[in-house]
């Protein structure tokens, strides 16, 4: 045994064999010839429970251990042979072509879980079974493969387990897709693997957004940081937990969830990660809180009400009263009570009556409920109190043989009604001082119940009847005094007003026929009401009926008293009317005849004032002395620009004037006529602007405004012939409705400009005539009268107000409210050079269309000294047939009323749809504010009020040619 090698010591059946094998009969030879790389690698294979072989040289001799041999089911064989005859089990199957391939390339072969036939044992039946093999090969000193060394493992049961794994997977997911809830898988480091179709379709996630740890958007985000805290937390220490938190559903809104796991573990310990489960408790949750308000609910009722709750244990024959039973019975909260001494403090005549309700209450036979109210006197201060008690027993079943039942406690609640019984005593009081004054009522009184029948009648309505209380309890008052109309047919109970009262809620009044206990009928003015409850609900119905028979009759003579009264006043009325208007009549010629006379005296002294210095100027021309025609000229135009001014003002007041309405800055048109006002009010008076910030700006005519703050100043002036103050102050006013009311005004935004003087005031008489016409407190020639009838005219045609704040002694306000533009103030344009008139660019023609031949000669020679081709035309019809013609018409010129049925409007009109564009001037003295679009023109329409300087028209008309 000593010439046996160490490396073939080892190696079991195999290694025994190899040990008596008489190798110099093999191809190997003698081991102690082996190579040295032959001898280690058998010595590892013999060594090594792992299957193994080695293959070696070129008859392919196969040697191999035990553990390739149970792997295979091989016979073990007493001689060495070629692998295919030592290893048939195996040969056929492709394993060993692995070794050609090694042997012939030299190179690392693998196979990983070949199915292969192979018995358990030799002679067994075949399996089919899966191995895993690696083959590497063996070389010389120079490289050459001479043989192959083999490792194999039977993986049989990893891929069978890998597989039912698999099956486990597909049967989990499956069941998981239909379960009712949701479901998930995550790994050991936490992230989610696996999600059922539930939490798809609840949360709206996709796969790919929800795996890993996309899960967490789907949580509501105040509850996101929590939650993964639990998880991670959880996980780190691989325990299950539960934690609930807002899911968000796939329609965006949320809902509370309940989230619970438990780890996963493998075979042998490993963590694996977490199986979890997520259900919808919202309406779990809101029961919960349901039912946690309804328990406070009960405990803050159970305070507010002062109940206490009491225990009767008759087993332990024990009391148990809490604090605030006790204190309802005087005792301290820490002293024990028994029912000696709950018995001690009932009323004496209670006593008996409460303890007989109570034998009553504990008897398994009659097990009555314990319900009472008794008169109990405090032990702390001997006052005497009403609680109201009730309870039940709790008994023990009876037993199997046959004993009885027993009771083994009675519990219940004790509250203090001292007030309520206090209360009731009162009613009781009431009810009777009630029941007198019904009892004594003139009108009849009936009460129903809730099913329409006869609670309650009064004296009265006893005798209005002629039944009793007792005849008519109980049954529906319909059917006793209003079931028959006068003519004998019924009168059905749906068709009776007075009991709709109770099914409509709503107070019933109206007449009506009852039918009197001896069969008469007779009229009653009768109110039903609805009795309601607490909630509102109507739980009967309260009427008050009383026979007007001789109200009827009253009625009737008063009505024809009053036929006869109405035809002496409507025939008193009648000549009153007349009166009064004959009465008017002569108001209204008394009023023209001031009118006529104050315009006459006034244009009397403005036609003498141009007529004479016409005459004079006549007179020089004709005399040849010229150097005083100015005078006489500047005289003529003076009186005139006079007229004109009252003509204004008429207009103004008659609110039938011109206006050319533009975006104001109002604060500028103050600020820049203040040195104008400073000029006309003189030294002695002081003048004050306050400029509110931020103004609004108006639409207004500016230079109609300039005039009527000029006016105002020049009022407030002369209220002070002593001197004083004037303060011109402008604000924004944001009217609401009793505020606008108040001023005869539409709620909204204004602007006020307000002129404050320090005069002698106004009488509330003369505020009341201060807007007439010719309405003056100057003296004669002072004033005409029209200039505060001018300002209220020109400022209610712009859509505001002019209220008059005065007091004798103290000074007046006068305030122009003017609805607010929503827009950007227009700059002031810059006056036309009146000096020197604009020439016409060459063959510029203006057509001129008014009826009143003094006009069309001046426009037309003032025109044709400029360059312009001017043509006439004295009436609608005429201009009409010069625009149809092909004459160039580069503006055309009219005046708003025209004769020939056609007005200046209508001639423009026409001329656009002939000549698109065409650009139009009106000249008026009369404002058709209708026939000029009340104010609003159209791109390329502009408007000039007579009279007019010629130089002005002669530079609005170029100005109006050049505008493109």
């Amino acid at each position: 045994m000593s010439d046996i090698p160490s490396f073939l010591a080892d190696g079991g059946e195999a290694g025994a064999l190899m040990r008596g094998l008489d190798w110099a009969a093999t191809p190997l030879g003698s081991p102690q010839d082996w190579p040295s790389a032959l001898k280690t690698l058998v010595g590892v294979m013999l060594g090594a429970r792992q299957p193994m072989m080695i293959v070696w040289g070129e008859a392919r001799t196969a040697l191999y251990n035990d553990g390739c041999a149970a792997m295979c089911g091989a016979v073990r064989s007493g001689g060495i042979r070629p692998v295919r005859e030592a290893l048939p089990e195996i040969a056929g199957q492709g394993l060993l072509d692995g070794l050609d391939t090694v042997f012939a390339t030299g190179r690392r072969h693998t196979t990983r879980a070949a199915p292969v036939m192979l018995p358990r044992a030799p002679g067994g039946v075949p399996e089919r079974r899966f191995l895993d093999v690696v083959c590497q090969p063996m070389r010389d000193e120079s490289g050459t493969v001479t043989g192959v060394f083999v490792e194999g493992a039977d993986v049989t049961e990893g891929i069978a387990g890998a597989a039912a794994l698999a099956e486990s997977e597909a049967r989990f997911r499956t069941m998981a897709d239909d379960a009712p809830v949701m479901m998930w898988v995550t790994d050991a480091d936490g992230a989610c693997r696996y999600l059922n179709r539930r939490w798809y379709e609840f949360t709206g996630q996709t796969e790919a957004g929800a795996l890993g740890f996309g899960w967490l958007d789907a949580v509501h985000p105040d509850d996101r940081g929590p939650s993964g805290a639990v998880f991670l937390a959880a996980n780190a220490r691989r325990e299950g937990f539960g934690l609930e938190y807002r899911l968000r559903r796939a329609d965006g809104t949320y809902r509370w969830a309940i989230d619970t796991a438990s780890p996963r573990f493998s075979a042998d310990g490993t963590f694996l990660g977490y199986i979890g489960s997520v259900v919808d408790i919202e309406a779990r949750r809101a029961a919960e809180l349901a039912l946690a308000e309804s328990e406070e609910r009960l405990r803050l009722a159970v305070e507010s009400a002062e109940i206490g709750l009491w225990d009767r244990d008759l087993v332990a024959d024990s009391l148990f009263w809490p604090p605030r039973l006790k204190a309802m019975f005087g005792f301290p909260p820490d002293l024990p009570v028994t029912m000696e001494d709950f018995y001690a403090c009932l009323h004496t005549d209670d006593r008996d009556r409460v303890a007989d309700a109570f034998a009553r209450a504990a008897d398994p036979a009659e097990r009555a409920v314990y319900d009472i109210e008794f008169r109990a006197r405090s032990r702390k201060d001997g006052g005497l109190r009403w609680v109201a008690a009730k309870g039940r027993g709790v008994f023990a079943p009876s037993e199997p043989g046959g004993g009885p039942a027993r009771c083994l406690r009675i519990i219940g609640t004790a509250i203090d009604i001292t007030a309520r019984k206090t209360t009731e005593e009162r009613l009781v009081e009431t009810t009777r001082r009630l029941d007198a004054v019904l009892d004594n009522a003139t009108l009849a009184i009936f009460m129903m119940d809730e099913r329409q029948h006869c609670a309650y009648m009064n004296r009265a309505a006893e005798r209005l009847t002629g039944y009793s209380l007792e005849e008519t309890q109980g049954r529906a008052l319909h059917d006793v005094v209003h079931h028959t109309r006068p003519d004998g047919s019924p009168y059905p109970l749906h068709e009776c007003p007075i009991d709709q009262a109770f099914p409509e809620n709503n107070q019933e009044q109206g007449e009506e026929i009852f039918v009197h206990r001896d069969g008469s009928f007779y009229p009653v003015a009768f109110t039903a009401s609805p009795i309601r409850d607490e909630g509102g609900v109507p739980i009967g119905t309260v009427i008050e009926a009383r026979n007007i028979e001789a109200e009827l009759r009253a009625k009737a003579q008063l009505e024809a008293f009053n036929a006869s009264l109405e035809q002496q006043v409507a025939a008193r009325t009648a000549e009153l009317m007349r009166a009064e208007e004959a009465l008017r009549q002569s108001q209204k010629m008394e009023a023209v005849g001031q009118l006529t006379g104050g315009l006459a005296h006034d244009f009397n002294n403005l036609l003498t004032g141009i007529t004479g210095s016409l005459e004079l100027l006549q007179a020089r021309l004709a005399q040849g002395r010229l150097t005083e025609i100015d005078r006489y000229v500047s005289a003529a135009q003076g009186a005139a620009k006079r007229a004109a001014a009252l003509t204004h003002r008429l207009l103004a007041f008659s609110r039938r004037q011109t206006l050319d309405p533009k975006p104001t800055d109002v604060n500028r048109l103050v600020l820049g006529m203040e040195e104008l006002i400073r000029r006309t009010i003189g030294p002695a008076i002081a003048l004050e602007v306050v400029a509110a910030g931020g103004l609004w700006s108006v639409l207004i005519d500016p230079s109609q405004l300039e005039n009527a703050l000029l006016n105002l100043c020049i009022n407030a002036r002369d209220a002070m012939p002593e001197g004083g103050r004037i303060t011109i102050e402008t604000a924004n006013k944001w009217l609401d409705d009793r505020a606008a009311r108040e001023r005869d005004l539409e709620p909204g935004q204004y602007l006020s400009l307000c002129v404050t003087d320090t005069g002698t005031g106004m009488s509330p008489d003369v505020i009341a005539k201060a807007f007439d016409p010719f309405f003056t407190t100057k003296p004669i020639g002072q004033g005409t009268g029209l200039g505060l009838s001018m300002i209220y005219g020109f400022v209610r045609q712009s859509g505001g107000q002019v209220r008059i704040y005065s007091e004798l002694g103290q000074g007046t306000t006068m305030c122009l409210y003017l609805p607010r533009h929503y827009g950007a103030a227009e700059e002031p344009e810059a006056g036309p050079d009146l000096a020197v008139a604009p020439r016409a660019e060459q063959g510029e023609t203006v057509l001129i269309v008014d009826d009143e031949p003094t006009v069309r000669m001046l426009v037309t020679e003032v025109l044709e000294d400029l360059g312009y081709t001017a043509i006439e035309a004295a009436d609608g019809p005429a201009g009409l047939k010069v625009l149809q013609s092909d004459v160039r018409i580069d503006l055309l010129v009219t005046d708003v009323g025209l004769p020939g049925g056609m007005n200046g409007r209508q001639v423009a009109d026409a001329g656009r749809v002939l000549r698109p564009g065409l650009k139009v001037l009106f000249i008026t003295g009369y404002a058709e504010n209708a026939v000029l679009g009340n104010g609003h023109l159209e791109p390329g329409m502009q408007v000039i009020t007579k009279p007019f300087v010629m130089e002005g028209l002669a530079g609005r008309i170029k100005e109006m040619i050049d505008a493109r």
